[in-house]
């Protein structure tokens, strides 16, 4: 009878640890299944895209990981930092503007790409068609070249004397060649001289701002190229202090002190796409996803920087604004 119930006893043990056993595995594999997605360089930039995904049940370390790997400002770390993402591996890569997705596209052809804010992203060669992307790439477009015409036009209407305008572009940002055609098209027009200022990496701007203003423009105008937002300060105390009136795509730049801008809401093209990285996780492929583009564009304009060029915006057109800062 004692050697009966000492039996039962080692099956009880036995059986018991064989039921906690499976249980912890399958702990374990939730832990190791929890959604990874990667972001190239971290920053203030993320917060609308971090908040759509907790507007969407996700924490931070709870039921998704984050991971981050930073190009310290230097574009040509871009495909290294995708590289790495990519290798870990990810369940899905976001990218933040047309050279962070290009190199993302360098480094997989399989992990699922949600781009932001891209200028024109079939004409960069992320996806076969808006409607039908065809590929691992899907997301959001900023609609930049399509509105450049009208960036011009609203600049030279607020300013009628400008004739001769300085565009900022990145060589190496695959989306500038259709903001090129954009602008060379609306200039004669407008009766509008461009000079293009070239810029590809941080140690090219005072070099390449110094050949700008040798050439005497009365007006500046630039894109969301990141590479050159990284720098958005130095650029708006350089207009200020040359006394360059300055026309954006976005609103954070007339914040920080620019004279104007005219675009898509890039906090609402990052939260749209937590919705897109949302459905990629339920089991939707990019390829399914069209890629979205904004529908409304907003008009800002910084009065108080106005006043410090020395310029009267007219009242026709601060009824137009959508934001006045003053």
């Amino acid at each position: 009878m004692a050697s009966y119930i000492r039996r039962r006893k080692f099956l009880a043990t036995l059986l018991g640890g064989a039921a906690a056993w499976p249980l912890a595995v399958r702990g374990q594999q939730s832990v190791s299944k929890m959604p990874r997605i990667g972001i190239i360089d971290p920053g203030a930039q993320w917060d609308p895209f971090r908040q759509g995904l907790r507007d969407l049940g996700y924490t931070e370390g709870r039921n998704v990981t984050i991971e981050y790997r930073s190009t310290e400002g230097r574009p040509e770390r871009l495909v290294a930092a995708a590289m790495e993402l990519a290798q870990l591996p990810m369940d899905i890569i976001v990218s933040l503007g047309s050279p962070a997705t290009q190199a993302a596209k360098q480094a997989t052809t399989t992990i699922p790409i949600v781009m932001v804010a891209i200028g024109d992203p079939v004409r960069a060669g992320f996806v076969a068609s808006l409607a039908q992307p065809g590929g691992n790439i899907t997301g959001n477009s900023i609609l930049g070249p399509e509105v450049a015409a009208k960036r011009l036009q609203l600049l030279k209407l607020a300013v009628p004397t400008i004739s001769r305008v300085a565009i900022l572009w990145n060589p190496d940002n695959p989306s500038h060649a259709a903001y090129l055609d954009e602008w060379k098209a609306a200039a004669p027009g407008l009766g509008v001289e461009m000079l293009f200022v070239a810029v590809r990496s941080s140690d090219e701007f005072d070099s390449a701002f110094a050949a700008m203003m040798r050439k005497r423009p009365d007006a500046f105008t630039m894109t969301a190229d990141i590479p050159h937002q990284l720098h958005i300060g130095w650029i708006v105390d350089f207009l200020a202090r040359n006394r360059l009136p300055g026309m954006y795509q976005l609103r954070e730049n007339v914040v920080a002190g620019g004279l104007m801008s005219y675009g898509a809401s890039l906090s609402d093209l990052d939260r749209r796409a937590a919705g897109y990285v949302h459905k990629i996780l339920q089991g939707t492929r990019p390829a399914d996803l069209p890629v979205q583009q904004p529908t409304k564009f907003d008009l800002t304009v910084n009065l108080k920087t106005a006043k410090a060029l020395g310029l009267t915006i007219p009242e026709s057109f601060l009824l137009l604004a959508d934001e006045v800062i003053e």
